[in-house]
């Protein structure tokens, strides 16, 4: 699973932020360490005069990159994809 959140209007999204363990690993309130990053957290602010590619770009920029680690924690191996 991965969650995305886009936080709309002005108000103090420190706690979305803290969400997102871009910066830090995620610990539960028993010290126990998140398997891995599966929150995105952006402000919509900063994309108010932006293009709507740009956005879109921001809110799905970690998404590979969790797919990728969830395969890896899984031990699942890409499949092969050979043309039909």
């Amino acid at each position: 699973m991965s969650i995305i959140i886009v936080g709309v209007g002005n108000a103090d999204f420190a706690a979305m932020e803290f969400l997102d363990g871009d910066s830090r690993v995620l610990r539960s309130h028993t010290g126990e360490e998140a398997a891995r990053d599966i929150v995105q957290f952006v402000p919509f602010r900063d994309f108010r005069n932006a293009p709507k590619e740009t956005l879109a770009k921001a809110v799905l920029a970690e998404l590979p990159q969790q797919v990728v680690q969830y395969f890896k924690h899984q031990n699942l191996p890409p499949i092969n994809s050979a043309p039909a």
